[in-house]
């Protein structure tokens, strides 16, 4: 065999070789972004920010499992009111079916139950029975 052979019949099999490493690999996911708002009453600053510096464990690890990554939780004083600002990224492939999973784990209802009588939804939120408001991406860059 020629020396130009054997050099087309190794491209040939590195092309092949880098392919197949490359379809083995899973299609990577696209990451939603969301950022939430809600209100948080003054006499239970402390109490919420106390849970929070000491995160139950199986929480943590369902929301891990869910799918949700990069899940901060921000605290500010406008006027005399506290609001909360949360974002997370979500990198599974059913959101729905994920926080469905989520809200049926008994941890995260304990968990839940001591968070939500802290919170003071806004009134959008409050008419819809629910806790955070979503809040519109304006400007996102990596």
């Amino acid at each position: 065999m020629n020396i130009q052979i054997k050099k087309s019949v190794l491209a040939l099999l590195l092309s092949s070789m880098l392919f197949s490493a490359c379809a083995d690999r899973p299609a990577k996911t696209e990451v939603k972004r969301f950022g939430s708002v809600t209100g948080l009453k003054h006499e239970k600053l402390a109490y919420y920010k106390k849970l929070h510096a000491d995160a139950w464990p199986e929480v943590l690890k369902k929301i891990k499992e869910c799918n949700i990554r990069n899940y901060s939780i921000y605290l500010q004083k406008i006027g005399n009111e506290y609001y909360l600002f949360s974002y997370f990224e979500y990198a599974g492939k059913d959101f729905d079916a994920d926080m469905k999973k989520m809200a049926a784990d008994p941890a995260t209802q304990r968990w839940w139950k001591e968070t939500d009588p802290c919170q003071q939804p806004l009134p959008q939120a409050a008419v819809k029975n629910q806790i955070w408001t979503d809040m519109e991406a304006v400007f996102h860059t990596d």
